[in-house]
């Protein structure tokens, strides 16, 4: 049973996204903050599988809210809620930690979906905000020489990465789901898997959105 805390300053937000969430067999609702502070406290003492997360909220908002959780260290996975005009507030969650990030009217197919990733440890970025969220996050990243000073030194933090997990690691950063990884590079969807895993382990990388961004800082994408 994956367990939701529901974050949201709007009460009919939170009572559609419980409607929706109990329907499921396999989801249940374990709280409702109204402000990032509420979502903090109340994560801390219900430990829920995941946090459904509002960006906009009085108080603390919900960045710094998954800041919070994230530093924590606990099991605790956020599921951030955006809309396409409040991109600036998700680049900063990619730096927060969040597992993912859906636009607020995603069908709700997208959301239990979504929901269902994070709470297995994978991430989900909304389709069509992907490409326009990293892009834009790159473009406020700072500007830092490499470790030798030369343009064309590898980066270390690909070191560890065997030549075919460099080649999956610049796809993931590519926005490629699995399936199309598997596809398009002619893999077993569990041998794709495998070596997303020994990527994410081997970069010290949370989950996939972590990755991806390393794929950006590191230059594999761009």
């Amino acid at each position: 049973m994956t367990t939701v805390l529901i974050a949201d300053d709007q009460p009919l937000q939170r009572f559609g996204f419980r409607m929706l969430l109990e329907s499921q067999d396999d989801m249940t609702v374990v709280g409702e903050a109204a402000n990032g502070a509420e979502a903090t406290r109340m994560t801390a003492e219900l430990h829920p599988d995941v946090v459904l997360m509002d960006v906009r909220m009085p108080g603390l908002d919900g960045i710094e809210a998954t800041r919070r959780i994230v530093a924590d260290g606990g099991r605790t996975r956020v599921l951030i809620l955006t809309t396409f005009d409040l991109d600036e507030y998700a680049y900063a969650g990619l730096r927060a930690g969040a597992s993912g990030f859906l636009v607020k009217d995603a069908q709700p197919e997208e959301l239990l979906s979504g929901i269902r990733a994070v709470a297995t440890g994978d991430a989900v970025v909304a389709p069509g905000l992907t490409r326009r969220l990293l892009d834009a996050y790159v473009h406020h990243l700072p500007t830092a020489p490499a470790p030798d000073n030369s343009p064309d030194a590898p980066d270390p933090r690909l070191a560890p990465l065997t030549d075919r997990e460099t080649e999956i690691l610049r796809v993931m950063g590519q926005g490629w789901t699995n399936t199309e990884i598997a596809e398009r590079l002619h893999l077993a969807e569990s041998t794709v898997k495998t070596h997303v895993g020994r990527i994410l382990a081997k970069t010290g990388s949370r989950d996939r959105v972590q990755a991806v961004i390393l794929a950006y800082d590191t230059k594999l994408v761009g």
